[in-house]
């Protein structure tokens, strides 16, 4: 499962906490896959392309940033700078993205976080090794 796709299923699934004013049954059962929890499909999913992971970090600041990577070929442009910083060496990068910054660490794969343009301005990126503008 793609980061597109996981968003898009994020979107039809509806959430109760606490207790419900009504009587009615308002949650919605999502099916396990031979008794594997979401989570765990997710986790398997994600392994399984072959871009960049998320992290749990990065994924809920997509969410609090209202972050859309599935914009027009955000995705595959962050995997193509992820890829040029790894062929020059790199293991920790900021990769710049139109108006989002990634925080990514190349040796692992992985963005460990994302922000806005309208949060770059004062920011100090520290424990990285290069930039890369895609």
């Amino acid at each position: 499962m793609l980061i597109s796709e996981y968003l898009a299923l994020r979107n039809q699934i509806s959430v109760t906490t606490g207790n419900p004013l009504s009587t009615g049954n308002v949650t919605q059962n999502i099916p396990e896959e031979n008794g594997t929890s979401f989570a765990e499909a997710l986790q398997k999913k994600l392994a399984e392309q072959q871009g960049v992971e998320f992290t749990k970090h990065a994924m809920q600041r997509l969410s609090e940033r209202s972050i859309d990577i599935t914009e027009g070929n955000t995705l595959e442009r962050l995997n193509k700078g992820v890829e040029i910083a790894a062929d020059k060496g790199s293991s920790d990068t900021l990769v710049l993205v139109d108006r989002n910054a990634f925080v990514v660490s190349v040796k692992n794969n992985k963005v460990i976080t994302t922000i806005p343009q309208e949060e770059l301005k004062g920011n100090i990126f520290t424990n990285i090794d290069s930039t890369v503008i895609v």
